[in-house]
Protein backbone atom coordinates (compact mmCIF):
# COMPACT_ATOMS: atom_id res chain seq x y z
CA UNK A 1 0.00 0.00 0.00
CA UNK A 2 1.52 3.50 -1.24
CA UNK A 3 2.05 6.42 1.72
CA UNK A 4 -0.33 9.06 0.87
CA UNK A 5 2.19 11.34 3.21
CA UNK A 6 4.97 10.44 1.74
CA UNK A 7 3.94 10.67 -2.09
CA UNK A 8 2.91 14.37 -0.72
CA UNK A 9 5.82 15.94 0.76
CA UNK A 10 8.55 15.91 -2.19
CA UNK A 11 8.79 19.78 -3.20
CA UNK A 12 11.64 20.18 -6.07
CA UNK A 13 9.45 20.31 -9.12
CA UNK A 14 11.07 18.21 -12.03
CA UNK A 15 10.08 17.62 -15.80
CA UNK A 16 7.21 15.04 -15.94
CA UNK A 17 6.68 15.83 -19.17
CA UNK A 18 7.47 17.80 -22.80
CA UNK A 19 5.11 18.28 -25.76
CA UNK A 20 5.83 19.50 -29.07
CA UNK A 21 2.59 21.23 -29.90
CA UNK A 22 3.42 21.83 -33.89
CA UNK A 23 1.66 25.15 -33.62
CA UNK A 24 4.48 27.53 -34.81
CA UNK A 25 3.92 29.10 -31.17
CA UNK A 26 1.70 28.20 -28.44
CA UNK A 27 0.55 32.10 -27.06
CA UNK A 28 -1.52 30.09 -24.13
CA UNK A 29 -1.74 26.76 -22.75
CA UNK A 30 -4.32 26.25 -19.87
CA UNK A 31 -5.69 23.42 -17.56
CA UNK A 32 -9.25 22.39 -17.97
CA UNK A 33 -11.14 22.53 -14.85
CA UNK A 34 -10.00 19.71 -12.72
CA UNK A 35 -6.73 19.33 -13.97
CA UNK A 36 -7.39 16.62 -16.07
CA UNK A 37 -6.77 17.79 -19.38
CA UNK A 38 -5.08 21.11 -21.20
CA UNK A 39 -5.33 22.87 -23.95
CA UNK A 40 -3.18 24.95 -26.01
CA UNK A 41 -3.36 28.10 -28.20
CA UNK A 42 -1.59 28.52 -31.21
CA UNK A 43 -0.16 30.28 -33.85
CA UNK A 44 -1.35 28.26 -36.40
CA UNK A 45 -4.81 28.97 -36.02
CA UNK A 46 -5.57 26.30 -34.29
CA UNK A 47 -6.53 24.76 -30.71
CA UNK A 48 -5.54 21.58 -29.14
CA UNK A 49 -7.04 19.33 -26.74
CA UNK A 50 -4.31 17.31 -24.63
CA UNK A 51 -4.20 14.51 -21.47
CA UNK A 52 -0.84 16.17 -20.32
CA UNK A 53 0.08 13.26 -17.89
CA UNK A 54 -0.36 10.47 -20.56
CA UNK A 55 1.18 12.56 -23.38
CA UNK A 56 -1.45 12.21 -25.89
CA UNK A 57 -3.20 14.83 -28.54
CA UNK A 58 -6.79 14.55 -27.97
CA UNK A 59 -8.27 16.49 -30.48
CA UNK A 60 -7.69 19.58 -32.94
CA UNK A 61 -9.66 22.60 -33.06
CA UNK A 62 -9.62 24.70 -36.40
CA UNK A 63 -11.86 27.52 -37.43
CA UNK A 64 -10.18 30.57 -36.69
CA UNK A 65 -8.39 32.96 -39.27
CA UNK A 66 -5.89 33.80 -37.70
CA UNK A 67 -3.56 33.48 -34.32
CA UNK A 68 -6.00 32.20 -31.51
CA UNK A 69 -4.87 33.49 -28.14
CA UNK A 70 -6.40 32.23 -25.43
CA UNK A 71 -8.96 29.39 -24.65
CA UNK A 72 -11.13 28.10 -21.71
CA UNK A 73 -12.92 25.15 -20.84
CA UNK A 74 -15.83 25.03 -19.24
CA UNK A 75 -17.00 23.85 -15.61
CA UNK A 76 -18.38 20.38 -17.33
CA UNK A 77 -15.38 20.37 -19.49
CA UNK A 78 -18.00 19.80 -22.20
CA UNK A 79 -17.54 23.19 -24.31
CA UNK A 80 -14.46 24.96 -24.98
CA UNK A 81 -14.53 28.86 -25.88
CA UNK A 82 -11.64 30.52 -27.48
CA UNK A 83 -10.52 34.05 -28.61
CA UNK A 84 -8.21 35.15 -31.37
CA UNK A 85 -6.41 37.79 -33.67
CA UNK A 86 -9.55 37.51 -36.44
CA UNK A 87 -11.63 39.69 -33.77
CA UNK A 88 -14.11 36.79 -33.06
CA UNK A 89 -14.57 34.58 -29.86
CA UNK A 90 -15.46 30.76 -30.77
CA UNK A 91 -18.03 28.20 -28.74
CA UNK A 92 -16.60 25.03 -28.88
CA UNK A 93 -18.28 21.44 -28.99
CA UNK A 94 -15.51 19.46 -27.37
CA UNK A 95 -16.58 15.78 -28.82
CA UNK A 96 -17.53 17.15 -31.91
CA UNK A 97 -14.68 19.46 -32.53
CA UNK A 98 -17.22 21.73 -34.32
CA UNK A 99 -17.91 25.54 -33.83
CA UNK A 100 -21.17 25.79 -32.40
CA UNK A 101 -21.68 29.91 -32.45
CA UNK A 102 -19.11 32.53 -33.27
CA UNK A 103 -19.38 36.08 -31.93
CA UNK A 104 -17.88 39.20 -33.51
CA UNK A 105 -18.50 42.42 -31.66
CA UNK A 106 -14.89 43.62 -30.90
CA UNK A 107 -12.80 45.77 -33.78
CA UNK A 108 -9.96 44.26 -32.91
CA UNK A 109 -7.86 41.38 -31.53
CA UNK A 110 -9.13 39.57 -28.90
CA UNK A 111 -6.45 39.19 -26.11
CA UNK A 112 -8.23 37.00 -23.61
CA UNK A 113 -11.44 34.79 -22.44
CA UNK A 114 -12.66 33.46 -19.60
CA UNK A 115 -15.84 31.98 -18.32
CA UNK A 116 -18.24 32.74 -15.41
CA UNK A 117 -18.49 30.44 -12.52
CA UNK A 118 -21.38 28.25 -14.00
CA UNK A 119 -20.20 28.91 -17.51
CA UNK A 120 -23.19 30.60 -18.90
CA UNK A 121 -21.47 33.74 -19.80
CA UNK A 122 -18.05 34.33 -21.48
CA UNK A 123 -16.09 37.34 -21.15
CA UNK A 124 -13.43 38.69 -23.45
CA UNK A 125 -10.36 41.46 -23.53
CA UNK A 126 -9.66 42.53 -26.94
CA UNK A 127 -7.10 45.17 -28.13
CA UNK A 128 -9.99 47.22 -29.05
CA UNK A 129 -9.86 48.87 -25.24
CA UNK A 130 -13.56 46.72 -24.34
CA UNK A 131 -14.61 44.16 -22.25
CA UNK A 132 -17.83 41.84 -23.58
CA UNK A 133 -19.67 39.68 -21.74
CA UNK A 134 -21.35 36.77 -23.98
CA UNK A 135 -24.32 34.83 -23.42
CA UNK A 136 -23.40 31.32 -23.91
CA UNK A 137 -26.83 30.00 -23.60
CA UNK A 138 -28.94 32.18 -25.93
CA UNK A 139 -29.15 32.70 -29.70
CA UNK A 140 -28.10 36.51 -29.50
CA UNK A 141 -25.19 37.31 -31.03
CA UNK A 142 -24.32 40.63 -29.52
CA UNK A 143 -22.48 40.99 -26.67
CA UNK A 144 -24.64 41.50 -23.20
CA UNK A 145 -22.22 44.11 -21.58
CA UNK A 146 -19.21 46.20 -22.64
CA UNK A 147 -16.91 47.38 -20.59
CA UNK A 148 -15.66 50.46 -22.17
CA UNK A 149 -13.36 52.37 -18.97
CA UNK A 150 -9.92 51.20 -19.73
CA UNK A 151 -7.53 53.72 -22.65
CA UNK A 152 -5.88 50.87 -23.93
CA UNK A 153 -5.39 46.99 -24.72
CA UNK A 154 -7.00 44.43 -21.93
CA UNK A 155 -4.00 42.16 -21.11
CA UNK A 156 -5.99 39.55 -19.28
CA UNK A 157 -9.26 39.19 -17.19
CA UNK A 158 -9.62 37.36 -14.15
CA UNK A 159 -12.89 36.22 -12.61
CA UNK A 160 -14.67 35.20 -9.24
CA UNK A 161 -18.26 34.42 -8.58
CA UNK A 162 -19.38 37.98 -8.49
CA UNK A 163 -16.00 40.33 -9.49
CA UNK A 164 -14.28 41.07 -12.51
CA UNK A 165 -10.38 41.61 -12.43
CA UNK A 166 -9.58 43.32 -15.88
CA UNK A 167 -5.98 44.63 -16.58
CA UNK A 168 -4.80 46.93 -19.14
CA UNK A 169 -1.89 48.28 -20.80
CA UNK A 170 -2.89 51.45 -19.88
CA UNK A 171 -1.59 50.90 -16.45
CA UNK A 172 -4.73 50.35 -14.66
CA UNK A 173 -5.86 47.63 -12.90
CA UNK A 174 -9.91 47.64 -12.33
CA UNK A 175 -12.06 45.83 -10.12
CA UNK A 176 -15.39 45.28 -11.07
CA UNK A 177 -17.79 44.45 -8.72
CA UNK A 178 -21.01 42.60 -9.98
CA UNK A 179 -23.42 42.62 -7.08
CA UNK A 180 -22.61 46.26 -6.23
CA UNK A 181 -22.49 47.19 -9.69
CA UNK A 182 -19.37 49.16 -8.65
CA UNK A 183 -15.92 49.82 -10.39
CA UNK A 184 -12.60 50.47 -8.42
CA UNK A 185 -9.58 51.67 -10.30
CA UNK A 186 -6.30 51.56 -9.53
CA UNK A 187 -2.83 53.54 -11.07
CA UNK A 188 0.01 50.72 -10.95
CA UNK A 189 2.30 53.23 -13.32
CA UNK A 190 3.73 50.03 -15.32
CA UNK A 191 2.29 48.42 -18.23
CA UNK A 192 0.25 45.39 -16.41
CA UNK A 193 0.51 42.16 -19.06
CA UNK A 194 -1.24 39.72 -16.86
CA UNK A 195 -3.07 39.27 -13.17
CA UNK A 196 -4.01 36.62 -11.64
CA UNK A 197 -6.47 36.42 -8.22
CA UNK A 198 -5.24 33.75 -4.99
CA UNK A 199 -7.39 31.08 -4.18
CA UNK A 200 -9.04 32.45 -1.20
CA UNK A 201 -9.90 35.97 -3.26
CA UNK A 202 -8.20 38.41 -0.75
CA UNK A 203 -5.45 39.30 -3.12
CA UNK A 204 -4.36 39.83 -6.94
CA UNK A 205 -1.00 39.47 -8.60
CA UNK A 206 0.08 41.82 -11.14
CA UNK A 207 3.24 41.41 -13.95
CA UNK A 208 4.35 44.56 -15.16
CA UNK A 209 6.65 45.49 -17.37
CA UNK A 210 9.15 46.56 -15.04
CA UNK A 211 10.64 43.28 -14.27
CA UNK A 212 8.36 42.81 -11.27
CA UNK A 213 5.59 41.08 -10.19
CA UNK A 214 2.94 42.64 -7.60
CA UNK A 215 0.62 41.56 -4.94
CA UNK A 216 -1.96 43.98 -3.83
CA UNK A 217 -4.68 43.35 -1.19
CA UNK A 218 -7.87 43.21 -3.31
CA UNK A 219 -10.35 45.44 -1.08
CA UNK A 220 -7.68 48.19 0.26
CA UNK A 221 -5.55 48.14 -2.80
CA UNK A 222 -2.40 47.70 -0.64
CA UNK A 223 0.64 46.50 -2.15
CA UNK A 224 1.53 43.49 -0.02
CA UNK A 225 4.89 42.14 -1.65
CA UNK A 226 6.62 42.83 -4.62
CA UNK A 227 8.77 40.06 -6.06
CA UNK A 228 11.57 40.23 -8.53
CA UNK A 229 14.24 38.13 -10.04
CA UNK A 230 13.17 37.43 -13.92
CA UNK A 231 13.24 39.21 -16.90
CA UNK A 232 10.01 41.01 -19.21
CA UNK A 233 11.78 42.58 -21.84
CA UNK A 234 8.87 43.26 -24.51
CA UNK A 235 7.30 39.94 -23.31
CA UNK A 236 3.64 39.87 -22.46
CA UNK A 237 4.65 37.39 -19.14
CA UNK A 238 2.21 35.55 -16.95
CA UNK A 239 1.99 34.63 -13.58
CA UNK A 240 0.35 32.49 -11.59
CA UNK A 241 -0.07 31.20 -7.75
CA UNK A 242 0.37 27.64 -6.66
CA UNK A 243 -2.73 25.95 -5.02
CA UNK A 244 -1.74 26.51 -1.74
CA UNK A 245 -1.42 30.06 -1.94
CA UNK A 246 1.97 30.23 -0.50
CA UNK A 247 3.92 30.62 -3.86
CA UNK A 248 4.23 33.19 -6.93
CA UNK A 249 5.10 31.91 -9.78
CA UNK A 250 6.31 33.83 -13.33
CA UNK A 251 7.95 33.00 -16.40
CA UNK A 252 10.85 35.17 -18.01
CA UNK A 253 12.40 35.80 -20.64
CA UNK A 254 15.49 34.29 -19.48
CA UNK A 255 13.72 30.70 -20.30
CA UNK A 256 13.27 30.29 -16.30
CA UNK A 257 10.46 29.38 -14.37
CA UNK A 258 10.96 31.76 -10.64
CA UNK A 259 8.66 30.61 -7.81
CA UNK A 260 8.97 33.32 -5.06
CA UNK A 261 7.09 32.58 -1.62
CA UNK A 262 4.39 34.92 -1.46
CA UNK A 263 4.88 35.93 2.53
CA UNK A 264 8.91 36.54 2.41
CA UNK A 265 9.23 37.44 -1.95
CA UNK A 266 12.39 35.01 -1.63
CA UNK A 267 12.97 32.86 -4.53
CA UNK A 268 12.36 29.24 -3.43
CA UNK A 269 13.10 27.47 -7.19
CA UNK A 270 13.84 28.60 -10.48
CA UNK A 271 12.94 25.59 -12.88
CA UNK A 272 14.43 26.37 -16.82
CA UNK A 273 12.12 25.47 -19.26
CA UNK A 274 14.49 26.40 -22.41
CA UNK A 275 17.66 28.60 -21.59
CA UNK A 276 16.86 32.02 -23.68
CA UNK A 277 13.83 31.35 -24.96
CA UNK A 278 10.66 33.03 -23.58
CA UNK A 279 8.51 31.19 -20.89
CA UNK A 280 5.05 33.43 -21.84
CA UNK A 281 2.20 31.35 -20.77
CA UNK A 282 1.75 29.37 -16.80
CA UNK A 283 -1.43 27.26 -16.19
CA UNK A 284 -1.01 25.68 -12.46
CA UNK A 285 -2.87 22.44 -11.71
CA UNK A 286 -6.18 23.47 -9.30
CA UNK A 287 -5.62 20.92 -6.81
CA UNK A 288 -1.49 19.48 -6.55
CA UNK A 289 1.76 21.03 -7.03
CA UNK A 290 1.59 20.25 -11.33
CA UNK A 291 2.55 23.18 -13.34
CA UNK A 292 2.08 23.70 -17.09
CA UNK A 293 4.46 26.30 -18.97
CA UNK A 294 4.54 26.87 -22.66
CA UNK A 295 7.84 28.14 -25.01
CA UNK A 296 8.09 28.81 -28.02
CA UNK A 297 6.00 25.61 -29.88
CA UNK A 298 6.05 22.92 -26.43
CA UNK A 299 4.67 22.85 -23.52
CA UNK A 300 6.15 21.03 -20.35
CA UNK A 301 4.71 19.61 -17.34
CA UNK A 302 5.95 20.16 -14.23
CA UNK A 303 5.44 17.92 -10.59
CA UNK A 304 7.45 16.00 -7.85
CA UNK A 305 8.63 13.11 -8.91
CA UNK A 306 7.89 10.83 -6.18
CA UNK A 307 4.13 11.97 -6.39
CA UNK A 308 4.24 11.14 -10.41
CA UNK A 309 5.55 7.69 -9.36
CA UNK A 310 2.68 6.97 -6.86
CA UNK A 311 0.28 7.94 -9.54
CA UNK A 312 1.56 5.81 -12.37
CA UNK A 313 1.35 2.76 -9.34
CA UNK A 314 -2.38 3.89 -8.49
CA UNK A 315 -3.21 3.98 -12.06
CA UNK A 316 -1.46 0.57 -13.05
CA UNK A 317 -2.96 -0.54 -10.20
CA UNK A 318 -6.63 0.13 -11.26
Amino acid sequence: MLNAQWCTDMNELSTLATLKCKQQVVRAVRFNVDGSYCLTCGADKKIKLWNPHRQLLLKTYGGHANEVLDAAGSCDSSHIVSCSSDKSVILWDVTTGQPIRRFRGHASSVTCIKYNEESTMAISGSVDNTVCFWDMNSRRQEPVQILKEAKDTISSIAITDHEILTCSVDCHVRLYDIRLGKMISDYIGHIITFGSLTHDGQCYVLSCNDNTVKLFDKDSGEILNTFSGHECKDYMLENTVNEKDSHVISGSASGDIVYWDLISSTVTQKLVHTRNKPVVSLSHHPLDSSLLSACEDEIKLWGELIYWDCLVELTRAD
